[in-house]
This record gives structure tokens, sequence and C-alpha cells, in this order.
């Protein structure tokens, strides 16, 4: 199987959450390598003086001697020492046995992950969307992505990762968690390798960026119309009621270690979530980061309306220097977002990482194409959303599929993409703002489909990994899992639809959700924040 991991109870105060395992393969190098704190030396490279082979003839005749005479004759208080000592050494060396030790070149490939997802964010979604809206908004905007980032941390730290990656049933984890009980330095949690460890914490930082990514990615769907309050509202609701529940439907089951034999199967299955237990592949987010975002700004454009002189008047972005700042650190900052979901600096790291690079390339390429050919002009702004487009579909894809696999699924991310801001938004009639649904939603839907195509091992994918055996299993459908994606997907328009438009009604009906037409027409940054951008 793949798609989720628990947090193996490794500490003996506390009970640990689970991690969201994506497929991991054996690394050969860390196979051959010394863990930290659990060095192996191997044979080859022992001294030759201490092996009882022929490298004892490094030794001379009399040198052999005394050493044998030594051990022969040891004296009674040596003895009586060594008797005492040799419980005290047993136990610790059976608690030392037990103890898992995290390795730090992980643990430093995962903090610096972390830091990139945050800086995906801060100031790259707020740049790229800031850029996107009309000068009078553009503060509006930056705040509210700042603000919304800084909300969901706390509240990650305060009972979402709990509810998101502990043991509760197939639809919302528990509350082991809750106010970060027992999340200290001494927890650790397992990787997608049997027996392989990372501190419990770096897994929070770096699943705890995820979720507040998800929730400013919302907003550009209705910027430039609400009301900052109802912003904030809303996401506790959202963030509350349908972040949490997808992520552990999608990524929660306990651990490779639970997978101890086939007959294990059936009851590690019962612990995992609902669509990780049903064999849904999203290595790093295309169901519960991009589809779930996406519908829930596409509620959002609906209930809020459109804005004042929405198809009446020319409504364009300020300032695209900045959106191409935007995506270019969202790009840079993918890398960390998709490679770091292997949980570990290994080669499926790389194969993760590879294929953002790749598969992004191929959409700019395709978007700018399409638009070419279609419109006569290559733009900017086409070009930075192919880029945003790309990175989406292979989200769910990354540690999954070959080379050419990603290439073939950006190229056409890039396509459909540009279609889904034009054609489709049309179809709709909503006012998407900043095209939230027509990239991350229809780039997240196409991605999580062609997982399931180009994750066959007949078109140079991993397969379904089979965590009993650690090897690929032998038989692929690609019909069946493609069916299988269909299903997570559906479930994530569900939930994210029905959690969203309950939460703006809710939000519509206390605080509020948008400001007077006088407002908007003066502008969010003044009238909402008692700022200017920029000054004449």
């Amino acid at each position: 199987m793949t798609t989720a991991l628990d947090l193996a109870t490794r500490t003996a105060s506390a009970s640990q959450p689970s991690f969201p395992p994506r497929r991991e393969s054996i690394d050969p190098i860390a196979a051959t390598s010394t863990k930290e704190g659990n060095p192996t030396v191997m044979h080859s490279q022992m001294d030759p003086r201490l092996r009882g082979d022929d490298g004892m003839d490094a030794f001379g005749d009399a040198e052999r001697e005394r050493a044998v005479t030594m051990f022969r004759k040891p004296s009674l208080a040596i003895t009586a020492l060594l008797a005492l000592a040799t419980p005290a050494l047993a136990f610790a060396q059976d608690a030392a046995a037990a103890a898992p030790v995290a390795n730090k070149g992980d643990i430093a490939w995962l903090l610096v992950c972390a830091a990139l997802v945050i800086f995906m964010t801060l100031p790259g979604l707020a740049l790229f969307y800031g850029g996107l809206v009309r000068s009078k908004n553009v503060l509006s905007v930056l705040i509210q992505t700042l603000i919304v980032f800084s909300l969901v941390a706390v509240l990650w730290a305060l009972y979402g990762y709990s509810l998101a990656f502990t043991p509760g049933n197939p639809f919302i984890g528990g509350f082991d968690r809750v106010f970060a009980k027992g999340l200290d330095a001494t927890a650790m949690g397992a990787t997608f390798t049997k027996g392989v460890y990372i501190p419990e914490l770096v897994f929070f930082v770096f699943q705890g960026a995820f979720a507040c990514i998800t929730c400013a990615l919302i907003i550009g769907a209705f910027a430039e119309r609400v009301k900052f309050a109802g912003v904030l509202l809303f996401t506790v609701l959202w963030f509350t009621f349908a972040y949490t529940p997808m992520a552990h439907m999608v990524w929660f089951f306990p651990g490779p270690d639970a997978f101890t034999s086939n007959d294990a199967v059936p009851g590690v299955l019962a612990q995992s979530g609902f669509l990780f237990a049903r064999g849904a592949l999203d290595f790093a987010g295309g169901t519960v980061v991009h589809i779930n975002a996406a519908i829930a700004g596409l509620v959002g454009s609906y209930v809020i309306g459109k804005r004042v002189g929405y198809g009446r008047e020319a409504i364009k972005p300020h300032n695209l220097t900045q959106t191409m700042i935007g995506a270019s650190i969202l790009w840079v900052g993918w890398f960390g977002f998709n490679a770091g979901s292997a949980l570990e600096a290994n080669a499926v790291a790389a194969q993760a990482f590879v294929n953002t690079f790749l598969a992004t390339a191929a959409a700019v390429l395709g978007w700018t194409a399409v638009e070419w050919i279609s419109k006569g002009k290559p733009s900017m702004l086409g070009a930075a959303s192919g880029a945003v487009a790309g990175l989406v579909a292979i989200t769910p894809a990354a540690g999954f599929v070959g080379l050419c696999g990603a290439m073939i699924i950006g190229a056409i991310a890039g396509a459909v993409c540009l279609w889904g801001v034009n054609g489709l938004k049309r179809l709709l009639g909503a006012d998407d703002a900043l095209d939230v649904f027509g990239v991350h939603g229809v780039g997240g839907i196409l991605g999580a489909l062609l997982t399931g195509v180009f994750a066959s091992p007949a078109l140079g994918g991993a397969g379904i990994w089979d965590y009993v055996t650690e090897t690929a299993l032998p038989e692929y459908s690609i019909a069946s899992q493609v069916w299988i994606q269909l299903q997570g997907v559906l479930v994530t328009v569900v939930v994210s639809g029905v959690v969203a438009l309950i939460a703006f009604l809710i939000v519509k009906y206390t605080v509020g959700l948008r400001v007077s037409e006088e407002s908007e027409r003066e502008g969010l940054d003044i009238t909402s924040h008692g700022e200017s951008a920029y000054e004449s």
C-alpha cells in the first residue's frame, strides 16, 4: 500500500500520532551506511589485529602470548566488578536497542523542507496573489495571507495536528496531541522505511506548513471584496472540519512497522484513514491541499458574489513583475513541498525533486504554446500560471511516477488549466478572482487521476508498495487505480464543498462576509486596514 503513515509510539510517557506515508523503497545507500547513534562496522573495515582470522598474524608471538595470558588470569577485583556491572550493561544495551535514533541527515533535510514550504507562503504566495489584484487591494491580500498563515499555525498546535495524525476512526483523529501534549524533543515518529525514525517535532512543523498554505490558497478566490473578520472565522471553521479530516483520511495509518505479515494487513487498514485504506495515492497533497482548497474557494466565490464591475469594467493585475517573483518563489519552495514528503533524504526524495523540476517546466511550455497558438501572443501571466499548474498537477504523483510521466502530466496540466481559467470559468459563471479553482482545482483533479495512470510500472512508475515484503506488488491495474483515485477526488469535493458552504453561511449571518459597495470601490487597503501600498 502507499500514501500515509502513522507516528509509531516510541516514548513510554505518551501515545504518539501518525505520519502520512507515501511509497518508500529501500535506499541502497542508507541500507549500508551508519545510522547516527547506532554504528555498524563492516567486517572488511575492522582492524586486522582485532579479527579472529589471518589478521591475527599482525601480532607477534610474544604479544599474542601476553594478550592470551591477560585474559586467562584476570584479577579477583576485576572479576567482581564485571559480575556487578553485567546486569546494568545488559539493561543499558537493551534500552539502547529499543530506543529509535534519528539520522541527522534526515532531520536537517526535513527542517529545510519545512522552511521551504513556509517560504512558499511567506512571501511566495503573498507576492503571487498581491501582483494579480488591483493596487488598491494589494495590502489586503498580503495581510490576509500573513494572518491566515499565523492563525492556522497556532490552531495546528492546539488541536489540528492531533485531529489529523493521531489514532481515531477512519475519518478523523483523536485527542492524544491536543494542546501539543507530548510534543517534545524526546518524541520520535516513523518514516516510510521500517526501523527509520525522525523527531516528531520535525514532522509536526513540516505538516503544519502544509496546513497553513492550504488555508491561505483559498483567499484568492474571493479577493478584493471580503471582510477581514469573515476570512478569519471561515478559516477556523474550514480548517477544523475540512482540512484535518481530509489529512487524516488520506495520510494516516499505523506506520510501516505495523505491517508485520499478510495476516496483519486487515487490522492495520482498519486503523488507517478511509482513503488510505482504499489505496488512494497522494504523495504530497493533490487532494488534501489543492482540490480541498479549490473547492472551498469556488463555493466562496458563489456565496460572496461577483466583484463590483466584474464583466463590465477592466479588472487587471496591477504588478505582473511581483507575480513573476511570487511564482518563482513558489517553484523553489515546492521542492521542499514535494521532495520533503518522502520524509527521508533518500532516492525517493530525489525522484520527487526531479519530477517537480521537469513537470513544472513542461507545464510552462504547454500553457505558453497553447496560449500563443490560440491568442497570437504568449504572456508573462500565462507562463507564471502554467508553472503553478504544473506544480499542482505533479504534487500527488511526485514520488510515484517516472521522469517521462512527470513531463507528460505537466504538459497536459498546462494546456488543460489554461482552459480552466478561460472556457471553464465562463461555464461556471463564478468570479473566482485569482483562478484558484481553474489552476488548483483543475490541476489537482487532473494530477490525481493521472497519478493512477503513470504510477504503473509499465509506464515507468513505482507501482503499489507492499510494506510487508518491502517490494512493489507484481500486479498493477491502471483502470482500477484510476477508479480509486476518482473516489478520492469525489470524497474531497463533497467534504470540502459541504463544509465550506456551511462555514460561509455561518460567517455571513454572524460577522458578515462582504464589505459594502462603497468600501469595495475605494479599495480594501484603505477601508479595511487604513493604509496604502503605494503613496503618491
